[in-house]
């Protein structure tokens, strides 16, 4: 069973940076698909970062250009760099990936616990 464990969480100031990180708890040999969600008390979920399959990145719109999805296959590790950060970034932002886990095709689905992202002055 793997396991996707977040980190980088926490109270910035509007303005500053946080990095998150997501990794999972078995050696992986890539990741065929990575995205970040957030939800905000009161909102619905949302897709704020994706790389799909064939490479491609995706963004919300109200965070392109501050915020950027990345992976790391050989430390199994997803991350998203946020910059520029607004209160209204606020919202526990969760990692979402399928991973590669066998060289006979096996694969695994699944989200990450979630880890709050509070942005104030």
């Amino acid at each position: 069973q793997v396991q996707l464990v977040e980190s980088g969480g926490g109270l910035v100031q509007p303005g500053g940076s946080l990095r998150l990180s997501c990794v999972a708890s078995v050696r992986i040999i890539r990741f065929n698909e990575m995205a970040w969600y957030r939800q905000a008390p009161g909102r619905q979920r949302e897709m704020v970062a994706e790389i799909t399959r064939d490479g491609t990145a995706n963004y919300l719109d109200s965070v392109k250009g501050r915020f950027t999805i990345s992976g790391d296959n050989a430390n199994n590790t997803v991350y998203l760099q946020m910059d520029s950060l607004k209160p209204e970034d606020t919202a526990v932002y969760s990692c979402n990936v399928e991973v590669l886990i066998g060289y006979d095709g096996t694969t695994w689905w699944g989200w990450g616990q979630g880890t709050q992202v509070t942005v104030s002055s």
